[in-house]
């Protein structure tokens, strides 16, 4: 019991904190139209410029969040984050322009190191065989929030484009009284170090855990496996309207599939797939069949088998809560924080590289001035940014580890 309402608040914080960022999806576009009085062409600039802004904030002030729960416990880091969190929602709801808004997601970004606390919370209630099956958890949490969220979001939004803001507020609101009321001190005193903003921004808290014997090459398969993957959310909706003329009804029905699909995979199979190959051959089974599957968006020429094929690939989900669990063994106890501040930053880097790098292929590959026809393009860039990674992993594999 000690362990169990504290797991449930890292598990429900990772759930809502997906669906508060879920359901404001659906209105952004028709928001961002009406603050800044522009077409849809427009907006679509203006809305990537926000997720831009977020993505930068969040590898700016990862790892410096990171340091401060190390060094003050995840406690108050986390909920001071929650405390935040709810009026900057309000503020983007009461919002008239779009620069109010920019500045809702500015604050957005600092303070959404819920994800990266929540996972340092998960391991130092973890023991270490159990790491990465608990990091399986929150990724399936994130992903049960995710495929809630815009549906949410969809129905607030006959209530008009604020709706979903007001929404959002009231779970973090909630949330926070709920933490304030259950949530202990996660990190053991003896485990907690002073504060260095030598280590706390981006490039200095890469330093100090590069350091540590094989992280460097880790962070390295991390940053890799996380550019291929955005492969998904960045071009899919595109890919699948260019190559097979799916409507947004059949893109959303295939974006549920494999939401639903992935909590299946990293709640449950996960924990499977770790008792039978261990984490670092489970690693390496996620990469093979990530390789397979890209190699098969790639080719791939019938709608029909791209639907049946949707819930499949999501087994390459096993991956990343198994680099996890590698990742987290591999620092010391107080430095967990440091750890998840850096991966965070590393997860913003993806978001705000891979939009640029796969729209630009997709539009290479499907323009009038196509050296080859090839809506799925973007799925090969993504093995060839993974075949690297696997080198690396393999190089940095112990001997004899996982079997």
């Amino acid at each position: 019991m000690t362990r169990r309402l504290p797991i449930l608040f890292v598990l429900l914080t990772t759930t809502l904190d997906a669906i508060g960022i879920g359901l404001i999806f659906p209105v952004m576009p028709e928001l961002l139209r009406e603050v800044a009085d522009v077409g849809l062409s427009r907006a679509a600039v203006l809305g990537g410029l926000l997720i831009s802004a977020f993505a930068a904030m969040q590898f700016v002030f990862g790892p410096v969040v990171g340091n401060l729960s190390d060094a003050w416990g995840r406690r108050p880091v986390l909920l001071v984050s929650l405390a935040v969190m709810a009026p900057d929602y309000v503020v983007m709801a009461l919002a008239q322009s779009f620069w109010l808004l920019m500045a809702g997601r500015i604050l957005g970004g600092i303070v959404a190191s819920t994800h990266a606390t929540t996972t340092a919370c998960m391991a130092d209630l973890s023991k270490p065989a159990e790491k990465a099956a608990n990091f399986g958890l929150i990724s399936a949490c994130f992903g049960i929030g995710f495929v809630i969220g815009p549906v949410i979001g969809g129905l607030l939004g006959d209530f008009g484009t604020r709706a979903p803001f007001w929404a959002a507020a009231g779970l973090a609101a909630a949330n926070f009284a709920f933490g304030l009321a259950v949530m202990p001190e996660t990190l053991d005193p003896t485990h907690r170090r002073a504060f260095s903003w030598a280590r706390a921004n981006p490039f200095g808290a890469f330093r100090s855990l590069g350091r540590l014997p094989g992280l460097g090459p880790l962070l390295a398969v991390f940053l890799l496996y996380h550019v291929a993957t955005q492969v998904y959310p960045v071009i899919w909706a595109y890919f699948t309207a260019e190559r097979f003329g799916w409507d947004t009804r059949l893109v959303g029905l295939s974006l549920t599939v494999y939401g639903i699909a992935l909590v299946i995979v990293q709640a449950w199979l996960i924990r499977v797939i770790l008792r039978r190959l261990g984490e670092w051959m489970t690693v390496l089974a996620g990469f093979a069949w990530d390789v397979w599957a890209y190699a098969a968006l790639a080719v791939i020429g019938s709608g029909f088998w791209a639907m049946i094929l949707t819930p499949i690939t999501a087994v390459g989900g096993i991956t990343l809560p198994a680099l996890q669990g590698v990742l987290s063994q591999a620092v010391p106890d107080d430095a967990q924080g440091e750890l998840q501040g850096v991966l965070g930053s590393l997860m913003a880097v993806a978001m705000i590289v891979s939009p640029i790098l796969f729209s630009g292929v997709f539009t290479l590959f499907t323009g009038p001035d196509a050296p080859v026809y090839l809506p799925g393009a973007p799925f090969a860039l993504s093995i060839l940014l993974v075949a690297p990674g696997i080198a690396i992993f393999l190089r940095a594999r112990p001997r004899g580890a996982g079997m």
